[in-house]
């Protein structure tokens, strides 16, 4: 890994967590994800299940974790399960973790190979009422491909059909969502190195330079400060390419006079930072991307307002839309007119503004949480407002990350410049 070791009381507070959730003789079995082919005998980079690591930290594949906190046998009451090192293996795909290793980065004491787990496994289930198994749920991702979480819950079943089985999606669904403050740790060493980059970017950017030498540049800047790479594919889409809200072709001419906007973030220990920037490619706004950016900022700082403990995602989008809809008639893109034949079920500011202003962020880019209860503290969202012009080939997003609080929220990116002023200041410089 690139990134430092990171905190095992980050990994033993979430088990905690996790546990005192759990049913009373109750036994929570989770998987580490498949290792799965691309073409040939090559297969994909490796990405770890978010919710093992949320539990143990442990990146390595074929790993498991389970949770029997009324074993009575209390060593084997967290269990971390290691695919056993083997010296020709390790030969071909490099070093496996040992016992010692695997107990330093998780804070589990108890490992077992995983050639050697049936035999144990069988005799804890048996002393158990109820299975937790663990399934990929999140509301934007519906998965056709049967992973090894569904596999493995196939196979239980047939093999303890009368026990009684629940969803750890539930309970991980509710305790993702709260960060703990060891977790913002390491949120926010993702968001500084964001930050690095976003600065050297205002220094590199100029007309002429390809929107793929900016996202190199990104990748460079990432890596040289420990970060694992980028949090997702990143956007650079320079002029009317703006407009579309997931471009990642990135193989264009930045040209003077257009604006770029920058959609991208680090991940760092498998926690994830999500920053959006529009900037003049020429150092300079027009005086209408001036307007329509200081419009988009207001939008920004709005929601940040309003974002806090109580308030639905419901009633948070809607007044959102209610500023927007005041906004884009000061900017001349919405007339009174509109607003007053509009579709309650398609406003009219949706014209302009087609897509969510928050969404959840953590160890998934697009985060375990919940899109129907209150906001909660502990909560980390995007804030991310846009303003898409067809009319005028202009696209300008702005987006950065917020920590929920008791009273309020706190900006995690609050050092990266976002006025317009900054912006033309570091550009010129």
């Amino acid at each position: 890994m690139k990134y430092l070791p990171l905190n095992a009381a980050i990994f033993i507070q979430n088990r905690k967590r996790f546990i005192s959730k759990m049913e009373k003789d109750s036994i929570a079995i989770f998987n580490s994800n498949d290792e799965l082919p691309t073409n040939g005998d090559a297969l994909y980079k490796f990405k770890q299940n978010s919710d093992l690591f949320w539990l143990s930290g442990i990146e390595q594949e074929d790993s498991m974790v389970i949770l029997f906190p009324d074993n009575p046998d209390k060593q084997y009451r967290e269990v971390l399960v290691l695919v056993r090192p083997n010296e020709l293996k390790e030969k071909w795909d490099g070093h496996r973790l040992r016992a010692k290793e695997g107990t330093a980065i998780s804070g589990i004491k108890t490992i077992v190979w995983l050639d050697s787990l049936d035999a144990l496994l069988q005799t804890w289930i048996h002393l158990a009422d109820t299975i937790y198994l663990n399934t990929n749920e999140n509301d934007r991702k519906a998965n056709l491909v049967p992973v090894r979480d569904y596999r493995y819950a196939q196979e239980m079943k047939r093999r303890y059909p009368v026990h009684h089985y629940m969803r750890s999606a539930r309970i991980m669904k509710e305790l993702r969502a709260i960060k703990t403050e060891l977790e913002i740790e390491v949120i926010q060493k993702a968001i500084d190195i964001t930050e690095k980059t976003f600065r050297q970017l205002l220094k590199f950017i100029r007309p002429g330079v390809m929107e793929y030498e900016i996202e190199a540049e990104i990748f460079h800047h990432f890596l040289r400060n420990r970060a694992t790479g980028p949090a997702y594919g990143s956007i650079i889409a320079s002029g009317d390419r703006a407009r579309t809200l997931h471009y990642v072709s990135n193989d264009q001419e930045c040209r003077n006079g257009e604006l770029v906007l920058m959609d991208f973030g680090a991940e760092y220990g498998y926690y994830n930072a999500d920053l959006t920037r529009t900037v003049p490619v020429n150092g300079k706004f027009t005086k209408r991307q001036r307007q329509v950016y200081d419009s988009c900022l207001h939008l920004h700082h709005y929601a940040a307002s309003i974002l806090k403990p109580g308030i639905s995602i419901i009633d948070y989008t809607s007044k959102i839309g209610d500023e927007a809809t005041k906004e884009f008639q000061k900017i001349g893109l919405l007339h009174k007119s509109d607003v007053k034949n509009e579709d309650p079920e398609n406003r009219a500011y949706r014209k302009y503004l087609y897509h969510g202003i928050s969404h959840h962020l953590g160890l998934d880019v697009h985060d375990l949480g919940t899109r129907t209860s209150p906001i909660q503290a502990g909560m980390v969202f995007t804030i991310e407002p846009g303003i898409y012009i067809e009319e005028e080939a202009m696209g300008i997003r702005i987006e950065n990350n917020f920590w929920v609080t008791k009273h309020g929220n706190k900006d995690l990116m609050k050092k990266i410049p976002i006025t317009a002023e900054e912006i033309e200041s570091l550009m010129k410089k």
